[in-house]
């Protein structure tokens, strides 16, 4: 039996390659509609980033596993785990870290003498705007914990540090941001494959990145179109690199940018590329699945690479205009063209669309073959031509659309009642109010219905005064925000953490008033709201868990360099 983490879209060739090659698949997804889960033997509801829990699941499969793998996502620490702890084929979990932290990666590989651009870690807006004046402009603020391109934004001058820096923030699960100078050049993606150390097979694609300032790559085409002495250069930096970080055994996955320097390593993860490169493209173009050879790798068995065909396969991004999608037309004509092998439609009618800020906010792809570039660019060309993705202009967000939406992404989890009054999810998890009674929350909500507004028509009465001061501060009103955190538990991860925690610190600020933010199970999850409280310069109030002296003094210490006015501590959990 093989273990997968993930069960999303690039997790699904994985899962059907590996029942192909007669093993059964345990896989793991916190999202229970992932399209992985329906197809696997053994379907785990189950974070791929909750280390502890897949670790735990898998030695209750002791001795089925034969295998770990990820393709297409960032849970290589997870499988370096779950690896170490059953004795599996795999990668140390330092090593893991090292190619999945961006900081902890570039470190390494700038001490091993592979290039890198210049770079700086920051926590800070102070910090980012010393960076920027040390390393110089044009600059990329990232995340260190993300992928996809989350996060990541180009910065051109001192006036858009600022927003930069929160953009990147907003995506980083730690807090933490990396600064380093823009690198010009054509990028090579490469995925490989590594048996004791010796990388054994390689796939080399074109990227064509657009949408400045973010990142968006808007397809690829493979194989590369390179001359073979640039390839061949950006291939022994890839050994490098693998070699630093300690990828011994499974697969590598590297962003190479070509400057007029040389070529330089943009990322360097320990596992085969998403985007339907390892999945669809790279296949198409060689008759060899990697993912195929990267199980085989995972089960202790070498793979025999055979000699690649020479045919183009291309990707194409379908990115529809802003707003909402009212018509969706052409699907079946682009998959009639022939040389058309994929068209994947990810949006729906009725879906908002925005301006893509990353590679998450695609509304489909296009993947062909044929024997030419020139012809494959045709058949691409001609495939999006027919696709059309109608959308109209929104204006008026009603508390109508709001409630619909909602229901959509909280069904599983919140009943969105007419009334939030805590009554039908009391003592739920989730649910207001949590465990126990939830007598709490519903008799808040009885104590502020009490209060009635009189309009000025039926009765005289001066302005009323709301402002207030609480523990020195003044607010506009005598209301502060409750301490939330659970976005994915208690709203299946239809907002990320990170960006529920800065709207409701922002909100309260902007409101005049001040947020409480929360802890959380999970040993760093008060950095999150901390973290946002960076933003207002300490304008809010943690408040954490129950734990040790020891830990409790050190979110203390760390509330106070942030500038909170003062934190408490739950006595319910």
């Amino acid at each position: 039996m093989l273990m997968i983490v993930g069960a999303g879209l690039m997790q699904v060739p994985a899962i059907r390659i590996a029942k192909e090659m007669g093993l059964r698949c345990m896989v793991t997804d916190y999202n229970p509609e992932a399209p992985g889960l329906a197809t696997a033997d053994i379907p785990v509801i189950m974070s791929t980033k909750d280390i502890e829990g897949n670790v735990r699941i898998a030695r209750q499969y002791q001795r089925q596993l034969r295998g770990v793998i990820t393709v297409g996502t960032d849970a290589s620490l997870t499988v370096a785990a779950v690896a170490g702890a059953l004795g599996l084929v795999g990668i140390h979990y330092e090593s893991a870290e090292n190619a999945t932290h961006k900081l902890k990666m570039r470190n390494i590989l700038r001490q091993a003498g592979v290039p890198v651009p210049d770079f700086q870690g920051i926590w800070a807006i102070d910090e980012a705007r010393d960076a920027a004046l040390k390393l110089g402009f044009p600059l990329v603020i990232k995340p260190v914990d993300n992928m996809g391109a989350r996060g990541v934004i180009r910065v051109d001058d001192m006036s858009g540090i600022e927003n930069g820096f929160r953009h990147a923030k907003s995506c980083s699960t730690s807090g933490e941001v990396i600064v380093e100078k823009f690198m010009d050049g054509s990028e090579l993606s490469i995925d490989t494959l590594v048996w004791d150390s010796e990388i054994i097979a390689w796939g080399i694609a074109d990227r064509i990145i657009a949408r400045p300032p973010y990142f968006i790559e808007l397809g690829h085409n493979l194989p590369s179109n390179q001359p073979e002495e640039k390839i061949e250069s950006a291939k022994e930096i890839m050994r490098r690199a693998v070699k630093a970080l300690g990828i011994t055994f499974g697969a590598a996955k590297g962003d190479v940018k070509l400057t007029e320097s040389g070529p330089m390593i943009g990322e360097c993860a320990a596992r085969l590329s998403g985007g339907w490169m390892s999945s669809h493209t790279f296949p198409l173009s060689t008759g060899y699945s990697m993912i195929c050879g990267a199980i085989e790798i995972a089960i202790g068995k070498k793979p025999v690479i055979p000699e690649y065909q020479n045919r183009v396969s291309m990707e194409r991004a379908i990115i529809a205009s802003p707003g909402r999608i009212i018509r969706i037309d052409g699907v079946n004509k682009a998959r009639r063209i022939k040389g058309v092998k994929e068209v994947i439609i990810k949006a729906h009618v009725g879906d908002e669309v925005g301006i893509p800020i990353s590679n998450m906010d695609k509304q489909g792809h296009v993947i062909a073959v044929c024997d030419s570039r020139e012809d494959c660019e045709s058949i691409v060309n001609r495939a999006l031509e027919q696709i059309k993705i109608e959308t109209e202009s929104r204006t008026v967000l009603t508390m109508s659309d709001i409630n619909s939406k909602a229901r959509n992404l909280f069904g599983k989890y919140c009943r969105v009642c007419r009334i939030c009054d805590g009554v039908y999810c009391a003592g739920m998890m989730p649910g207001m109010g949590g465990i126990g009674t939830g007598r709490s929350f519903m008799e808040n909500v009885a104590s502020l219905a009490r209060y009635k507004l009189i309009p000025s028509f039926i009765h005289d009465f001066d302005s009323p005064k709301f402002r207030t001061s609480f523990l020195g501060i003044e607010l506009s009103l005598p209301v502060i925000s409750a301490p939330m955190t659970g976005a994915v538990t208690n709203m299946g991860g239809a907002i990320a953490e990170e960006e529920f925690a800065e709207a409701i610190v922002f909100g309260s600020n902007s409101a005049g008033t001040i947020a409480c933010v929360g802890d959380g199970a999970s040993p760093e999850k008060f950095r999150i709201g901390l973290s946002a409280a960076a933003f207002v310069r300490g304008r809010a109030i943690p408040i954490f868990k129950p734990r040790s002296y020891e830990e409790v003094m050190n979110r203390i210490h760390f509330a106070e360099a942030t500038g909170c006015p003062a934190v408490g501590v739950d006595i319910d959990a």
